[in-house]
Parts: C-alpha cells; sequence; structure tokens
C-alpha cells in the first residue's frame, strides 16, 4: 500500500571494519565503494518502507552538508517540499528498484556549499579581501566563488536590491547508488536541487524591511545560468568526472506562505554541458483560498461542498482546510486538517465515521488522501486512502 506522508529516517553509528547487524532476516551486506576510492562494508535492508520510497544504505551516512538547509529556506514547508521533492524528481532518470539505492549527497561539502550561496565579488572587493587575507597572513587562498550576482551600488537600496536580487537560496546534493554485480554497489548518479527565491529581503537606508518579488522568468533564466557553473565545477570534482547528473531548479516560496513552492524545471547531464532543459508543472494548493478558487475551481467547489456537509451535521468543529499536490494540472494527494470540539470519544466515532462516508462520496479514487482529526488533547482519528485501497484505513487514537 502506497503512503505518501511517512518518511522515515534511520541515524546510525560510523561505519567499522565490519558491517554492523541491524537485525532482522533477508539484510544483505555489500561493499560500498566511497569517495576516496576505499571500500567499505555496509546494509542494504530487506524492504522500504513502500515502493513510493528509496531503499537506504545502512548506516545512514549524513550529507556532507547537513543541516545548512534549515538556515538558507523561508519555512519547514519548503524544507520538507525541496528535499522529498527533489526524491521525486530522482525517480524519473533512476528510478525506484533494487537497482538503485539512496544516499545523502557525500561530495559537496559546508564549506563549498557555503562559498558557493554568497555573492561574487567584484573586482575591486577581490582585491580588498585578498589584502585583508595577507594582512592577517592567513594562508588560505581567497576564492571568489559566490554564485549569487555582485550587490549593485550607487542607487538607492531599492534600486541597487532590486537590479541585484539574491537568486540562489540554497544547494542540495543527492546520491544514488547502483548494483555493481551482486555485492557491490557504487555511484550511478547524482542529483542536484538549486533552491531559488521568489521574493529577495532587504532593509532600507534607515533600516526599514522591504521585498521585492521576483518573476518566475527571471527566476528560471538566472537558474540556469547558475546551473551551467554548477555543472562545470561539479564535473571537475573526483569521482564526478562521468556519472550522469541531474539539476532541478525549485522556485521557493516567500516567508509568509501556508504553501510551500515547487520545481520547475530540470536537465539531464551525461557530458561537460547542459542540454536539453524540462518544464516540471507542479502546484501546491490551499483549500479554502481565491487561488484555488481561480486556479482549480472544480475542486475548490468540491471541498467547499464537503466543508459545507460538515458544517450542517457537527457544529462543533472549528474549520477543515485542506492542502493539495498537483502535477501536470491532476490531483495526486490531497491532506486535510480538521480541528474538533472534544465532547467525549463516542462523538470522536461518530465524527470520524461521518468523515469517511464523506471523504469516499466527494473526492476522486486516484488520488492519496490523508485526513487528520485533531482535539485541543492532540489527534483523535487518522483516515488514509490510497488508489490501491477498496475502502479507507481508520484509526482512532485512544
Amino acid at each position: 500500500m502506497k503512503k505518501f506522508f511517512i518518511i522515515l529516517f534511520i541515524s546510525c553509528f560510523s561505519l567499522t571494519a565490519c558491517a554492523p547487524n541491524f537485525g532482522g532476516g533477508g539484510q544483505q551486506e555489500i561493499v560500498q565503494e566511497t569517495t576516496n576510492n576505499s571500500e567499505e562494508k555496509a546494509i542494504i535492508p530487506k524492504d522500504s518502507i513502500s515502493d513510493s520510497y528509496y531503499k537506504m544504505i545502512l548506516p545512514f551516512k549524513p550529507g556532507k552538508a547537513r543541516g545548512l538547509i534549515t538556515e538558507r529556506l523561508n519555512t519547514r514547508l519548503d524544507i520538507d517540499e525541496f528535499e522529498t521533492g527533489l526524491m521525486r524528481v530522482a525517480q524519473e532518470t533512476f528510478p525506484i528498484s533494487d537497482d538503485y539505492l539512496y544516499q545523502e549527497g557525500q561530495y559537496l561539502e559546508e564549506d563549498t556549499v557555503k562559498a558557493w550561496l554568497k555573492r561574487k565579488l567584484t573586482p575591486e572587493e577581490f582585491e580588498e579581501a585578498q589584502k585583508a587575507a595577507k594582512d592577517k597572513k592567513d594562508k588560505k587562498p581567497v576564492k571568489n566563488l559566490g554564485l549569487n550576482p555582485p550587490a549593485a551600488t550607487g542607487g538607492t537600496a531599492k534600486e541597487n536590491n532590486e537590479k541585484s536580487p539574491i537568486y540562489l537560496a540554497h544547494m542540495l546534493e543527492h546520491n544514488y547508488l547502483v548494483r555493481k554485480g551482486d555485492n557491490t554497489v557504487e555511484l550511478g548518479g547524482v542529483v542536484i536541487g538549486l533552491a531559488l527565491n521568489s521574493v529577495h529581503y532587504y532593509n532600507e537606508e534607515h533600516g526599514y524591511p522591504r521585498e521585492y518579488n521576483i518573476t518566475k522568468k527571471e527566476i528560471e533564466e538566472k537558474g540556469k545560468e547558475i546551473a551551467s557553473e554548477v555543472l562545470s565545477r561539479v564535473r571537475s570534482m573526483k569521482g564526478l568526472e562521468k556519472v550522469p547528473i541531474v539539476i532541478a531548479l525549485y522556485q521557493q516560496e516567500g516567508e509568509s506562505s501556508i504553501v510551500p513552492g515547487n520545481f520547475i524545471s530540470k536537465t539531464v547531464v551525461k557530458g561537460d554541458s547542459i542540454g536539453k532543459w524540462e518544464s516540471i508543472n507542479e502546484q501546491h494548493v490551499f483549500f479554502p483560498s481565491e487561488a484555488a478558487t481561480k486556479t482549480n475551481r472544480d475542486d475548490a467547489t468540491t471541498f467547499n461542498r464537503f466543508k459545507a456537509d460538515i458544517d450542517e451535521f457537527f457544529p462543533n468543529y472549528t474549520g477543515v482546510i485542506g492542502k493539495a499536490f498537483y502535477k501536470n494540472d491532476e490531483l495526486q494527494t490531497l491532506k486535510i486538517e480538521i480541528p474538533m470540539q472534544f465532547y467525549g470519544k463516542a462523538e470522536v466515532i461518530a465524527f470520524t465515521q461521518f468523515i469517511k462516508d464523506k471523504v469516499t462520496n466527494y473526492f476522486p479514487k486516484y488520488i492519496e488522501l490523508e485526513v487528520n482529526i485533531s482535539s485541543s488533547n492532540g489527534q483523535e482519528a487518522l483516515i488514509l486512502l490510497s488508489p490501491d485501497d477498496e475502502k479507507p484505513t481508520v484509526h482512532i487514537y485512544n
């Protein structure tokens, strides 16, 4: 049974000379080639969570730039969507199967990512930075690696920031390992996500916060320029000279958004230069909202009718909201949150039974559906329905 809403990450101890035993039958011990051309023993679990997720090598190896994503993206919604959405993009090139295994990025180091996310220095700024390093007797060479444009000068804060906004907010690397023989795996592909700002935040001369909305056209144009430079740098790294690389552009929403952003374009590169880009048609929609009514009128009408039925028969709930995901203009997943006033377990059971019948009547059978019913005491009930299911799975919490 497919469940899109649960992801399990397992943290483990570092690898030693012998692969550890994680228990359970059917796990496979393999030899993994590492970034420094050595070999390590590891474990492939017998089963994945579902056929929507890759199996992961154990012990779990954190990415080299682990933790930066929380500093760079605007909301938790964007953090989650950027990570899990990048896996979704990867599936089209590295399909989920026994052949491909997932591992967090092991090539882009934290210091590298931080350097690339900076603004590029102007020639004058670069010269000053070199002089400052020399005065401090810093032996590290000064490198001008920023992928964001140099800060504009000569105008007002508004003029300078709108002329030269920060485009690249973050970058994320995923590795996909492929089997090489029965008991060995090697790097089979790399996916790099570039998170791009749709809103640039800055302060005016007197410190007042301001924002500048960046058009989708500009985001995509600048994102593709940045991607070309990223590819050139990545190809120069040991171990990544010939491996297939997918680069995906993600447009993150502003700080006040109630839905996450979405991927807008991707390219698959097997050589040294980027050829064709492929548009990605994805959208996150919040119900009820004016935006939902404007862009997805039929689904918005259905949701409003569903909400009206609850209003009529159960006045003790405080509202219902839905978060939908569309791909190629087709509804894929819908997550509904229903808070209610709690007057007893019998009312929770009756309410849950009512909701179960309504969701099966109102919403299409081909989507992944999740309904969370909660009160001030916490989660009260959960309803799950997948296309593979004949009827919903219902759980009442004690």
